[in-house]
C-alpha cells in the first residue's frame, strides 16, 4: 500500500499535464479500490470528455496487474458499451511490476487515440468503425457527449452517405463453400475476410455441418483465431 499511496502522490503532483488522476472510492483509507478520471485526448471522438474507470488493486499488486474497467459509457471498439470492459494487453498479459497505475491509465487514454477494432471487446462497435468509419466517429462522439460532458463538436456530427455495400454483404453465397453465414461471420465481424475465414476453416478442419449455425468449441474458435493472426 505503500507504494500505491507514493503513486497516487505522484499522479496529484502532475495531473494538470497528464489529465489522468486517482483517488480512494472512500476516506477509509484503502487504497484497493479507486476511482480514477481521464480526459479524451485532442483530436478525437472523446476530446474534452471526463472518463471515469473503477480501478481495484489486487494485495498482489505489482506483481498483479490492476483490475479496470469503465464506469462511464464509452463507444470504443475495445471497451464493452454495456459492462465498461477493457481489452488491453498492459492489463493481462503484458502487465509487468515495473508499470504504475498512472502508465496503465495512459495506457488507456492512448488507446482513445489507437482503436485496435481487430481486437475487439465489442464486436459490435467493431464491425461499426470497420465498415462505416464516420458513423462510428459520429456514435462515439454523441456518447462522449452525453456521457461524458465533452464538448460538442461540428467535425463528428456529419455522416456522408456509404458509397458502397463491406465485402462481406455484397458477396454471394459460394464464397461460404457450404458454412453457415452467421457462424462465419462472427470472425468477419472481426474485420477478416470472408476467404480467409472460410480458408481457416478448412486448414482446422471444421465441417460445414449441412450449413447449420453451431457452437464451436473453445480449442476450435482457438485454432481459427491463430490462423486468422498468422500464429503458427
Amino acid at each position: 500500500m505503500r507504494r500505491v499511496a507514493k503513486e497516487l502522490s505522484d499522479m496529484v503532483a502532475d495531473a494538470a499535464n497528464s489529465k489522468i488522476s486517482a483517488e480512494p472510492v472512500d476516506n477509509s483509507g484503502d487504497l484497493t479500490h479507486l476511482k480514477a478520471r481521464i480526459s479524451g485526448p485532442p483530436g478525437t471522438p472523446y476530446e474534452g470528455g471526463k472518463f471515469i474507470v473503477d480501478v481495484k488493486i489486487p494485495t498482489e499488486y505489482p506483481f498483479r496487474p490492476p483490475s479496470m474497467k469503465f464506469d462511464t459509457k464509452v463507444w470504443h471498439p475495445n471497451i464493452s458499451s454495456v459492462t465498461g470492459a477493457i481489452c488491453l494487453d498492459t492489463l493481462s498479459t503484458a502487465w509487468s511490476p515495473v508499470l504504475t497505475i498512472k502508465s496503465t491509465l495512459l495506457s488507456l487514454q492512448s488507446l482513445f487515440e489507437s482503436p485496435e477494432p481487430k481486437d475487439p471487446q465489442d464486436a459490435e462497435v467493431a464491425k461499426m468503425m470497420i465498415n462505416d468509419p464516420a458513423a462510428f466517429n459520429k456514435k462515439a462522439h454523441e456518447w462522449s457527449v452525453l456521457y461524458a460532458g465533452a464538448p460538442r463538436n461540428d467535425k463528428f456530427q456529419q455522416v456522408k452517405p456509404r458509397t458502397g455495400i463491406p465485402q462481406h454483404e455484397r458477396v454471394d453465397d459460394s464464397a461460404y463453400q457450404g458454412y453457415n453465414k452467421n457462424l462465419i461471420n462472427r470472425f468477419v465481424n472481426m474485420g477478416f475476410d470472408i476467404d480467409r475465414v472460410v480458408e481457416a476453416f478448412q486448414f482446422v478442419g471444421i465441417e460445414t455441418y449441412g450449413g447449420e449455425d453451431v457452437e464451436l468449441e473453445p480449442e476450435y474458435m482457438g485454432d481459427i483465431t491463430a490462423r486468422l493472426l498468422g500464429e503458427p
